[in-house]
């Protein structure tokens, strides 16, 4: 049986700005330390292209498609999955403190 070809990950436009606006805020104090975790944030998501339904689903106040990722224990990953595309594209990383949805 041959192994089903992973997920691509792609991030939406606002995913992308959430995740530069995070960066920068922890460049304020150490640039080094902002990128490496971005990175990590960013490296979360391949575990994605093999489990695409690892995230839990079903918060109140968002589409029933959207689905969660904790890939840090103050930040959030919002994303939904596309099977016949075979995509994951994620929606948003938010901080745990911000108000979601």
């Amino acid at each position: 049986m041959a192994a089903k070809t992973p997920y691509r990950i792609v991030w939406r436009p606002m995913a992308e700005a959430d995740l530069e606006n995070i960066v920068d805020y922890i460049a304020q104090d150490d640039p080094i330390k902002a990128e490496a975790f971005g990175k990590e944030l960013r490296d979360k998501t391949l575990l994605l292209t093999r489990h695409p339904r690892m995230g839990r689903d079903g918060r109140p106040g968002l589409p029933a498609f959207v689905r969660e990722l904790v890939a840090h224990r103050h930040y959030i990953m919002f994303y939904r999955v596309l099977d016949e595309a075979r995509t994951v594209e994620i929606l948003r990383v938010k901080h745990t403190a911000q108000q979601i949805p």
